[in-house]
């Protein structure tokens, strides 16, 4: 009986009985505020190109490039021998963390100083400027990038062991640590980072470098605890910076804090353009999370009426991933979002599958098996190009492998093979759990464990209740995943686990949509009358 009464209410809630489930850093544009931070990088400058270098730095910090750049090259204009101004401006052109890194620039930046490297070594007056200046030549040098972030980083840590008290050498240290796995998360490598990071931020708590990449080197979800202070205080420090009102929600949404993730991602948005992005697309998530389907709604609207043919293709993937993460959860199949035709062209291999892999979803949920083998083709087609792209071992590669899957486990599943498709979803949800962490709105829009547990929910709820708690563990505070384990405890006769799974709910639901919180309540009366 209350299984029956469960299945009532998962589509009451939205969720159909049979199965429930890094856009790129685009949008960012330059600031133009003063409240940066605080550092002491003391260089043989002269005042006035000292100050546009300081502020240089702090930019650099909160990876505001292009201001950084800028604040850089005014300096040079100041002082055209101020030799760290020239490191700066180089140092803008690799984003350790993102694994981007523009060489050519880079040198280019190097060579207005000086033709060669010996050249420019003679304009640095100290020791301690030409160990910096040294390292960047390093990191521009010969050989691979990652032999080249290689030998930087030793650089670097030789710099912090040669000057002690150089806060700044480091936080720098601490960023180049970041660095060294070429994208992939190392949590190992990562936590080698925090205590360089955290000596800094003790030190000077107003220092932005030390708040951020103490939030890097925390942000999962197992360690996200021990960046929260950082995070409380890195938007406090640098309230002009954009990135650093984004940044402290890499903690916020490991933790599951929806409301301090859309808050200050608000203030992200608000300092840069209203653009498919980096910022939008955490934010669209945070107020997914929040139940707030209409506020993610009327955002999503806005930016595609803002998004243009010619607009860079990280925005149009962008947009996709929002696409999909608001359809999956607000699983409104009539909304005219499910019929929005995107520019797939415009969008780099990823993009295109996730867009696919969404088309696919939808069509399942609407078991129309047509549409969906199509998708499920152009994923596994497209997910050889993300690998020809990224390599075998890239997150996103590995994640377009378990999307490919995923919708192969459909295909069966409205096959009528039931079994089948639990042993796809099974190998799926095994290539899922070796991903390596990875912060943000999941690349994943359906996680593999959400849909086995929605897909075992009848028949085998305390095994759907142990799928839910592992996608929850994954992606703490998740709101799909919690009515998931509200459902299934509900069903296995767990009262318990049943009630803490709706009070954690009610509280990222306190400002949802009327209608949303209105479909939790045959659920909460359900549970309210089990003994």
């Amino acid at each position: 009986m209350r299984t029956r009464q469960l299945l009532f209410i998962a589509v009451a809630v939205g969720i159909p009985p049979a199965v429930t489930g890094q856009a790129e850093h685009a949008g960012h544009g330059p600031n133009t505020g003063s409240r940066l931070g605080k550092v002491e990088f003391p260089t043989s400058a002269k005042p006035a190109a000292q100050a546009e270098f300081l502020r240089g730095v702090l930019y650099l910090h909160s990876f505001e490039y292009p201001s950084a750049a800028a604040a850089f090259q005014r300096a040079q204009a100041l002082e055209p021998d101020f030799a760290l101004a020239f490191w700066g401006e180089a140092m803008t052109y690799t984003h350790p963390v993102w694994n981007e890194q523009n060489l050519s620039a880079g040198r280019a930046a190097l060579s207005r100083l000086g033709a060669a490297a010996e050249s420019r070594r003679a304009k640095a007056p100290t020791p301690r400027e030409q160990a910096y200046l040294g390292a960047v030549e390093l990191l521009y040098g010969d050989g691979s990038k990652a032999r080249r972030d290689t030998l930087y980083a030793a650089a670097m840590e030789r710099l912090v062991r040669d000057y002690p008290t150089d806060l700044d050498a480091k936080a720098f240290y601490a960023l180049a640590l970041l660095g060294l796995n070429q994208g992939v998360r190392d949590t190992v490598t990562y936590l080698r980072a925090a205590p360089y990071a955290d000596t800094v931020f003790r030190a000077n708590p107003e220092h932005p470098g030390a708040a951020h990449y103490l939030i890097h080197a925390y942000d999962d979800p197992l360690h996200a605890p021990l960046g929260l202070r950082a995070a409380r205080a890195y938007a406090r420090i640098a309230p002009d910076a954009a990135h650093a009102q984004h940044m402290t929600t890499h903690i916020f949404l490991a933790m599951g804090l929806w409301d301090d993730a859309v808050s200050q991602n608000e203030i992200a948005v608000g300092l840069t353009a209203r653009v498919p992005g980096h910022y939008t697309s955490w934010l669209v998530y945070a107020l997914i999370q929040q139940g707030r389907y209409a506020a993610a709604r009327r955002l999503l609207d806005e930016l595609r009426e803002n998004l243009k043919d010619e607009s860079p293709g990280a925005q149009h993937a962008a947009l996709a991933e929002m696409r999909a993460h608001w359809l999956l959860h607000s699983q409104d199949w009539n909304s005219t979002v499910g019929l929005w035709q995107l520019p797939r062209d415009k969008m780099n291999p990823l993009g295109q599958l996730v867009d696919a892999y969404t088309e696919g979803v939808v069509a399942y949920r609407r078991r129309n098996a047509t549409p969906l083998a199509k998708s499920a083709a152009e994923v596994v087609r497209l997910s050889a190009l993300v690998e020809q792209a990224r390599g075998a071992t890239d997150p996103a590669t590995l994640g377009s492998r378990v999307m490919a899957r995923e919708l192969a486990a459909l295909q069966l599943s409205i096959a009528g093979k039931r079994d089948a498709a639990l042993r796809a979803l099974r190998e799926a949800a095994a290539l899922q759990d070796e991903i390596p962490m990875e912060f943000g709105p999941p690349i994943i829009a359906e996680p593999t464990h959400e849909i086995l547990g929605a897909l075992l929910l009848e028949a085998e709820p305390k095994e759907a209740l142990a799928q839910y708690q592992r996608a929850l563990l994954l992606a703490p505070g998740r709101s799909r995943a919690l009515l998931g384990i509200a459902q299934a405890a509900a069903a296995a006769g767990d009262k318990t686990e049943a009630q803490r799974a709706l009070d954690r709910l009610d509280a990222n639901w306190h400002a949802a949509d009327p209608q949303v919180r209105a479909a939790l309540a045959p659920l909460r009366e359900l549970v309210a009358r089990m003994r």
